[in-house]
């Protein structure tokens, strides 16, 4: 593993930070109902999640066709119908959403190690930030930014770029932690460092660890001695 300088942790929100899949998958089958579809296993919407709510919308309404279409564009009107149904079941339950084993102990341990902090996640604003908030995760970070923060979300570089400039870091003395190729694209684009961890929501595939600096079974082995030493 490369020596790190890290000054600032970047970490995910769905799938890393907070256990989402079973109110997403709750929204999108009241949605798909709503229209007379029929609905899906949890852990199929599951594997829908993570580059943005507008594709993982398109996946639903997709889920019977072939595995290389599920990214095709449904029908306009189809899909102009959905986004707002979609929207309006997921703002009743996207704030129950909670916290994965091991977080709040990590972020801890990470404040008290004086890392800045920052969230980064495709989610939109609107449901990421109730989300923080009831969980109690919110007063960690010195920035968030959602996937309508900015014009483009990971896995280009953008939303990554944009917090080390805010907080005055540069790329290389930045990680991300995340749990999907989503994240790795972004964190490679950006000149990051990538963390991942086994338990989020990576398209139903796992993690392919040549293409990250290391992997974590949670959060709170960010600072364990081996991987602090490695970090600071």
């Amino acid at each position: 593993m490369s020596q790190f300088r890290v000054k600032l942790v970047m970490i995910d929100l769905d799938g890393t930070l907070v256990d989402t899949a079973h109110e997403i998958a709750a929204a999108a089958n009241l949605m798909l109902a709503d229209l007379g579809r029929p609905m899906l296993p949890v852990s199929q919407v599951e594997s829908y999640i993570g580059e943005g709510v507008v594709v993982l919308i398109k996946r639903c309404l997709n889920s019977q066709l072939d595995i290389s279409q599920l990214n095709g564009e449904p029908d306009a009107a189809l899909m102009a119908q959905a986004e707002p149904i979609f929207f309006k079941h997921y703002a009743n339950n996207a704030a129950d959403s909670k916290p994965f084993d091991g977080v709040l102990e990590g972020l801890q341990a990470l404040r008290s190690k004086g890392f800045k902090l920052a969230c980064v996640t495709n989610k939109p604003e609107k449901f990421t930030l109730p989300l923080l908030q009831k969980s109690g995760l919110a007063e960690f970070f010195e920035i968030v930014v959602s996937g309508d923060t900015l014009p483009k979300k990971k896995p280009d570089p953008m939303q990554l770029q944009h917090i080390c400039e805010k907080l005055g870091v540069h790329t290389f003395e930045a990680m991300l932690v995340g749990d999907s190729a989503t994240d790795i694209a972004a964190a490679h684009a950006a000149g990051c460092f990538i963390i991942t961890v086994p338990y989020g929501y990576n398209q139903g595939q796992p993690i392919d660890e040549s293409k990250v600096d290391a992997t974590i079974a949670d959060l709170t082995e960010l600072v364990s001695h081996d991987l602090l030493a490695l970090l600071v």
